[in-house]
């Protein structure tokens, strides 16, 4: 406890504002970066190469349903 007090003076922090500071950099060490969906979808399927879709036909919508 007394580290804790002396860190907490030298930091000129209340000791439970170290003991917060203390765990928020914890926690922060231990968090993974994001996740980039599209950078993790394209280097699944970068081996199959550059490839193009055709355009696909489209209908028109059909009518709403009425429930009547």
């Amino acid at each position: 406890k007394n580290l804790l007090q002396q860190r907490a003076s030298k930091n000129g922090r209340s000791l439970e504002e170290e003991v917060k500071e203390i765990l928020r950099l914890a926690l922060c060490e231990n968090q993974k970066p994001p996740v980039n969906l599209v950078n993790m979808i394209e280097k699944r399927f970068a081996h199959l190469g550059d490839f193009e879709l055709g355009e696909m036909t489209r209908e028109p919508m059909r009518p709403a349903p009425t429930f009547e």
